[in-house]
């Protein structure tokens, strides 16, 4: 039986996660398809507003279920184990009938690459909305600092449990699944590499990028295992310290 909880070490395989080329990810989108209905009206379809068409009330509690085995699942990966995780526990954890999951996932390895692949998807997207939030003229340290704030609320935030499900799980997907999380996690992470490359210009940053973005990203994934609201830090106060720890006035 597999464990996700602290004490357990990450295994060589899981830690190699944290290394990579970074890689574009794709934003297709699924074209719309014409219904044999609405090609065999006589009255002319109404005029479509502009923008996105509203989902429906079923296509609405469709999402709503979905998202609720997914965190359910990733919190029970990350307590349990993979392995250790039954179908009948993550039908608990959304408040399903037993099976009810798997009209969403066609398996448990399926639900467990929608947790890793959706949670990165998530990250990568609110990573980029950060930092839109700055401005043009925005220093190479103002960057890290939100990156690294940003960083913080994914491994530490309400939905951070796919973390430590990839760090603990990565040997539980198939060889494709691994491709395609990587894929999402190398875009991530090279949004970081300019601003590295930067602070390496100005003299704030003495390792070699590549490297530092090795330890960066392995020092904020392991406050997953230490971190309590408890000690007195706030996620503002972490990013402080930690931009004191990996750079230095130039």
């Amino acid at each position: 039986m597999k464990k996700g909880s602290s004490g357990t070490q990450p295994s060589a395989a899981a830690v190699r996660l944290l290394a990579g080329k970074p890689v574009a990810v794709s934003k297709r989108r699924p074209a719309a398809v014409a219904t044999a209905a609405a090609l065999t009206q006589a009255e002319p379809a109404p005029k479509r507003s502009r923008g996105r068409p509203r989902k429906t009330h079923a296509e609405l509690d469709e999402g709503n279920r979905r998202r609720l085995i997914i965190d359910g699942a990733a919190r029970l990966f990350r307590t349990k184990g993979f392995d250790a995780t039954t179908t009948r526990d993550i039908a608990a954890a959304a408040s399903m009938h037993s099976g009810s999951p798997f009209y969403h996932f066609k398996s448990k390895s399926a639900l467990l690459y929608a947790v890793m692949g959706e949670g990165m998807a998530m990250a990568a997207q609110s990573q980029q909305q950060a930092l839109e939030t700055l401005g043009s003229d925005a220093s190479a340290s103002e960057k890290l600092r939100v990156l690294i704030r940003h960083h913080l609320e994914v491994v530490l935030g309400p939905r951070s449990d796919f973390i430590p499900v990839m760090l603990y799980e990565w040997r539980s997907l198939t060889t494709v699944q691994r491709k395609g999380i990587s894929r999402v996690k190398d875009g991530y992470e090279a949004v970081w590499m300019p601003v590295l490359d930067a602070l390496v210009q100005q003299g704030a940053l003495q390792s070699e990028p590549r490297v530092a973005r090795l330890f960066i990203f392995g020092a904020l994934n392991w406050a997953a295992q230490w971190y309590t609201p408890k000690g007195g830090k706030t996620l503002d106060q972490l990013t402080e310290q930690a931009l004191l720890l990996f750079i230095q006035k130039a």
